[in-house]
């Protein structure tokens, strides 16, 4: 046992605390009953990965398939969006609740739970047969889902030494970066090749081996908090304001730009009831003595600063990622496959970097924060390259501009990561996943509505200013209507029919102009949020100096 847990078993009576008090330390002989053995940590890293790897791209494989989902089962497009919203909703929910629920079933227990459930979701999923009963089914999976990231990513915290956590988190870090970019290409390929059906269905395999590993190769550590039978309380309120306040803003965030936000009544209603719930969450859960999400965590400096960079890691992330495929798609004419091969290369650098990441990490002559600012401004670097695209851009490109961006969220994660845990207890570990991975799955869902938002409101803006240029007193104008209106009636279209072919083809070339620079707008404010970053890491603790 460490020297925290030895201090805490013998305080006296007097000293401890109504939270200290609920939790359970095993005697000695079941202890060595749980140890797992000299169990090589990297098997376990791979372990948890699996079923991790899985949950993660769950969150996007499905997004290109949405048509066909509706397709087969005779329901409009926008209906089909619920089997996002229903995911990321439930999803968002048991985020934060990991450490709690650990607590109370233990942690190895709680996590083969959320595996199975994951894995008959999903199974269900692939033979549901019609929108309502997928969307039941897509919640069930989101809610097994959700603790599988941090409980993972606890596993891996503790599995390695301090000096070797770096390449423990290089680990996690290639899962959840790769997973969002391949998603949507494995996802199309599967649609087109098979049936979406399938993207579902090939969890279960991956389910069932995670299950059996983590049987035989996971164990809870001895220092795991545990609830005590018959002292602890249940937290029904904290429970059911952090579901509703988590809930409703997602739904206000996934929906807010097809509902035209506050024009919408649902939209309102979801903004008020998530302001309200999760206000009072907070208060609630400071004051409580046995919080089902312990936000006193974030009193540490540099967890409440990590945790802060990862929701606009994420913002930037999920919001690029939604970005350039739809660039590529509705302006260059890039199918769904080749857009995907455009994000394709930036995964792989993830996977080259992240171990030498992680190697760079366990020098003492390297200070991380530089890690994370050298990765802030590479990542700022390959946005503003996108910010200079045009419509004759080639294909090497867009490829170099995401690679360049890849590059840099190589060097963010991991050193992050390991920042968050650098001052922590470990006995900690189960609650501070939950938060960090909460913030950076808000963070997503916050920067694509907002990307999703600028790219329509600065289409409208840029439009209606290139219109203003468009009439018959501009030389220009004239020019091309007149070369248009004469290519028409060379191609056999009479002089009045030309005429008009010709101004709607300038209407045409004025919408692409206008949305390109709506692209380039949100470009740049992505470039901007990760410059402002930089000056805020000079505020965190140098960590240098680790445990072997």
């Amino acid at each position: 046992m460490s020297r925290s847990d030895l201090q805490t078993v013998s305080a006296p009576a007097e000293d401890f605390t109504p939270t200290s008090a609920t939790l359970v330390f095993e005697p000695p002989e079941i202890l060595a009953r749980e140890d797992p053995g000299g169990v090589n940590p990297w098997i376990i890293a791979l372990t948890v990965m699996l079923a991790t790897f899985m949950e993660v791209l769950d969150t996007s494989v499905a997004n290109v398939s949405l048509p066909h989902i509706a397709g087969s089962l005779a329901s409009s497009i926008d209906e089909s969006t619920w089997v996002l919203t229903a995911y990321l909703v439930s999803n968002a929910i048991v985020l934060p609740l990991a450490g709690w629920f650990s607590a109370l079933f233990g942690r190895k227990r709680f996590y083969m739970i959320c595996v199975a459930t994951f894995t008959a979701a999903s199974f269900l999923c692939g033979l549901a047969p019609n929108l309502t009963l997928l969307i039941v089914f897509r919640t069930l999976q989101g809610i097994g889902g959700g603790a599988m990231q941090p409980i993972s990513q606890a596993i891996l915290v503790e599995s390695f030494p301090k000096k070797k956590r770096g390449m423990a988190m290089a680990v996690y870090g290639m899962g959840v970066v790769l997973a969002p970019i391949i998603g949507p290409t494995l996802g199309g390929w599967i649609t087109d090749s098979y049936s979406w059906r399938w993207i579902f269905l090939i969890n279960i395999p991956v389910g069932i081996l995670s299950l059996t590993l983590t049987t035989l190769l996971i164990f809870d550590p001895p220092y795991l908090e545990r609830h005590k039978p018959g002292t602890f309380r249940m937290d029904y309120t904290g429970l059911g304001l952090i579901a509703a306040g988590l809930g409703f803003l997602e739904v206000f965030l996934d929906e807010g730009q097809r509902k035209d936000w506050f024009a919408s009544q649902l939209i309102q209603a979801s903004a008020l009831v998530a302001c309200v719930a999760l206000i009072s969450f907070v208060l609630w859960e400071l004051r409580h003595s046995q919080p089902v999400v312990n936000l006193r965590l974030l009193r540490d400096r540099n967890f409440c600063l990590a945790t802060s960079t990862m929701f606009l890691v994420g913002f930037v992330l999920y919001g690029s990622t939604v970005l350039l495929p739809i660039f590529l798609q509705t302006l260059m004419g890039y199918n769904a496959m080749l857009s995907g091969l455009v994000l394709s290369p930036g995964g792989v650098a993830v996977i080259l970097l992240m171990p030498l990441v992680g190697a760079l990490l366990s020098k003492a002559s390297v200070e991380p924060r530089w890690l994370i600012i050298f990765g802030l401004m590479t990542c700022a670097a390959g946005l503003f390259h996108m910010a200079h695209f045009n419509l004759q851009i080639d294909f090497r490109t867009a490829i170099e501009a995401r690679v360049i961006q890849s590059m840099g969220l190589a060097f963010l994660f991991v050193p992050l990561n390991t920042m968050a845990f650098s001052s922590l207890p470990r006995e900690r570990a189960n609650s501070a996943t939950g938060l960090i991975n909460l913030a950076r799955n808000i963070g997503g869902s916050t920067g694509i509505a907002t990307v999703t938002t600028m790219l329509a409101r600065r289409t409208q803006f840029h439009q209606s200013v290139l219109a203003g240029h468009v009439n018959l007193f501009n030389d220009s104008y004239r020019t091309l209507v007149d070369r248009a209106t004469r290519m028409f009636i060379g191609r056999g279209s009479g002089p009045v029919e030309a005429l008009h072919q010709s101004q709607a083809l300038v209407y045409r070339l004025v919408q692409r102009e206008a949305t390109t620079k709506a692209f380039i707008d949100a470009f740049w404010l992505l470039g901007v949020i990760f410059l402002a970053i930089v000056p805020v890491m000079l505020l965190s603790r140098n960590w240098m100096r680790r445990e072997s």
